[in-house]
């Protein structure tokens, strides 16, 4: 109790008067008109067909009196209708006995409100917001606090404010107290969602006097309600009053305030340029044991930014990177965007340079570079969709002969990534190396993949030199982004010119695979001399091509119907693999098919059946059907006696092949 005592004194030096306690007004959102709309059409009148029913006399109908019997009788339909969830039978049979002032019992009654609330549409909403205002009045002994809570509940996912604030004054009113800490936050997210807190600081008002009045202790609101209702005096009403009668309140009640109650009222004390209490409030800070200011300085720039006392922003900036010592993440991703604008809408770009690149004098080097100021005020100018006055504020900074750090490059080479602004963005990557400075990995790794996608394939070689330039380790990951988008784009003339150059870097490590695909997409585009001199290059610089280089060239070959070529490739396996020793190569059912559908198609059997005496060495199966119609296709009509004519070493690897074939038959 001491220490409390200690604590509601210590609260109340930041207030300078205590005015009385306002009521609640009547005047709030949740007057009159404003509710009935929200009832309108009255949910308890008859449906035409049901009116049609009663009798024409409806003064009679209103004070009839039902019968024991025909009171059980609704009630056993309300039951079932709930059960069976036919809530419109249920709602019928419970206005048949309200509208005899007559209520189901205390179970039944609140199983039906907490299945109105639970239908989420707006007709069952109004059933349910009527029938509990019904209760309270006549008889809120059958109303259970979690039925309230439910309805409250579904009102703040439907976000109807008015009602929900018109049920809080309803139970005021008819003292029905439901403790706060089941309806005050959902209180508070409707206010927030309606676009205005104003109405829940009258209602929080009367729930402070009630609990002091009444002394009821559950009624006392918690420190995110006294926040919330802090936060709109300072920043919705701006009242110095009003938030200096929160904070008393906030002592009579002993609830101890945190970091956001000093923020707000640090906002509205900067607002209003009321130093002095500023002053006092960062003692009571330290009073209270609250030794990270993280909060108060971002609120105390946000009220000096608002007020347009700029000089009063770029004190507070540097004071906040001393007290620091450079090495905390002091601002948010707001008190960014609000300095941002603060500065431009004042006019104050030169300024706002200045602020920059004294901040960067006082963080310490070994702070992350998305932590720092600079990169915080970029980023915010991006983040608003001013990426020209980034540029600006960067020309600025370099106009002053000022240090400019990475922190301030970064975001805008993330924007120019990210709208494919690349040859600005390498550019700037020049700059950044001129002026002494170097990205890491990741940056251009970003940067090399944004170009690829944009197809601006020379800002992504330059980025890549400039890489290696700067001795930077890892190449690979932008390598492979280079060679699969050249690949997909169907560059293989750039694809041999990069790995012409990158090849003798022992950085990055060029395999058989890295040719193969060069070889692959040139034969696939019909270039086949192209495809040759990259054959060539990669044998010269001690490359073994594999079963995959020969491939390609075959399937190029065929393509092209230079069954000659083939034959050639065919003459330098076999020399290869003579011997056991292929030397890398994999001659497999692929390979062996491949050649003898194409020197068949040329109509090489000698070579054919070299083919064949191979794969049968090394049991390679073959399926003889494929050859067959390649032979009848393109050989059908030549005969044996020709050729017996012309050489007899081709007559007889006709006849074998043939034999092979089962052609003879």
């Amino acid at each position: 109790m001491q220490c409390l005592q200690i604590y509601g004194e210590m609260w109340r030096k930041a207030v300078c008067s205590i005015p009385p306690y306002r009521p609640f007004s009547s005047s709030s959102a949740t007057d009159i008109p404003t509710l009935y709309s929200f009832l309108q059409p009255s949910i308890f009148a008859l449906k035409p067909n049901e009116q049609s029913k009663q009798p024409q006399d409806s003064t009679n109908s209103q004070t009839k009196t039902l019968t024991e019997e025909q009171k059980t009788t609704l009630q056993t339909t309300l039951e079932k209708s709930l059960l069976t969830h036919n809530t419109d039978e249920a709602w019928k049979s419970f206005k048949a006995l309200t509208i005899c002032c007559t209520f189901p019992n205390k179970p039944l009654t609140n199983s039906l409100i907490t299945h109105l609330s639970s239908l989420q549409d707006t007709q069952n909403l109004k059933r349910a917001f009527a029938s509990v205002i019904f209760v309270i009045e006549k008889d809120p002994k059958l109303l259970s606090f979690e039925t309230v809570t439910t309805l409250l509940s579904s009102m703040n996912f439907a976000n109807t404010a008015a009602p929900a604030f018109a049920l809080i004054k309803c139970m005021f009113k008819n003292r029905y107290f439901v403790p706060f800490g089941l309806w005050g936050n959902m209180l508070v997210d409707v206010s927030r969602k309606s676009g205005s807190l104003v109405a829940f600081l009258r209602v929080f008002e009367e729930c402070c006097r009630i609990a002091i009045d009444e002394k009821l202790n559950y009624m006392k609101p918690d420190l995110a309600a006294c926040n919330a209702a802090l936060e709109c005096c300072c920043c919705e009403l701006e009242s110095v009053s009003d938030a200096e009668k929160v904070v008393a309140t906030m002592s009579v009640l002993g609830v101890r305030p945190d970091e956001s109650s000093f923020g707000f009222l640090s906002y509205l004390f900067a607002l209003k340029g009321l130093e002095k209490k500023i002053d006092e409030l960062e003692k009571l800070m330290v009073e209270f044991g609250f030794s990270n200011k993280r909060v108060f300085f971002n609120s105390l720039i946000g009220g000096y930014v608002k007020s347009g006392k700029i000089d009063s922003v770029s004190t507070t900036v540097l004071r906040s990177l001393r007290e620091g010592n450079g090495k905390e993440w002091i601002f948010s991703d707001e008190t960014h965007c609000e300095v941002v604008k603060g500065y431009l809408q004042n006019g104050a770009m030169k300024s706002l340079a200045s602020l920059i690149i004294e901040a960067q004098k006082l963080e310490s080097p070994m702070l992350e570079v998305d932590k720092s100021f600079g990169y915080g005020i970029i980023s915010a100018c991006i983040n608003l969709g001013l990426a020209d006055k980034a540029h600006s504020i960067l020309d600025e900074m370099n106009a002053q002969s000022g240090s400019v750090g990475l922190g301030v490059y970064v975001p805008i080479l993330k924007a120019y990534s990210k709208e494919h602004r690349t040859a600005e963005a390498t550019q700037l990557v020049m700059d950044i190396g001129n002026s002494g400075l170097q990205l890491d990995t990741g940056m251009y790794d970003m940067l090399i993949e944004a170009s690829m996608t944009s197809q601006d394939f020379q800002s992504a070689f330059t980025l890549f030199r400039d890489m290696r330039d700067a001795r930077i380790v890892d190449l690979k990951g932008s390598y492979l982004t280079i060679m699969t988008g050249l690949m997909e784009n169907q560059r293989p003339e750039l694809m041999a010119a990069f790995l012409d150059e990158v090849v003798e870097d022992p950085r990055i490590e060029v395999k058989t695979h890295d040719w193969n695909s060069i070889i692959h997409a040139f034969c696939k585009a019909g270039r086949l001399e192209d495809a040759r001199r990259t054959f060539r290059r990669m044998t010269f610089l001690q490359f073994e091509p594999n079963d995959q280089t020969y491939l390609s060239l075959i399937n190029g070959y065929v393509t092209a119907e230079k069954y000659f070529s083939v034959l050639m490739l065919w003459n330098e396996i076999k020399r290869k693999i003579s011997g056991g020793k292929e030397k890398g190569i994999n001659f497999d059912h692929n390979l062996v098919d491949a050649f003898l559908y194409a020197l068949v198609k040329g109509g090489f059997f000698d070579a054919v059946m070299q083919v064949v005496e191979k794969s049968q060495e090394m049991k390679i199966f073959v399926d003889k059907w494929r050859y067959k119609q390649a032979f009848m296709e393109k050989h059908k009509k030549l005969k044996v006696s020709k050729l017996r004519r012309r050489s007899f070493r081709k007559m007889e690897a006709l006849i074998a092949f043939k034999n092979w074939a089962g052609l003879n038959a």
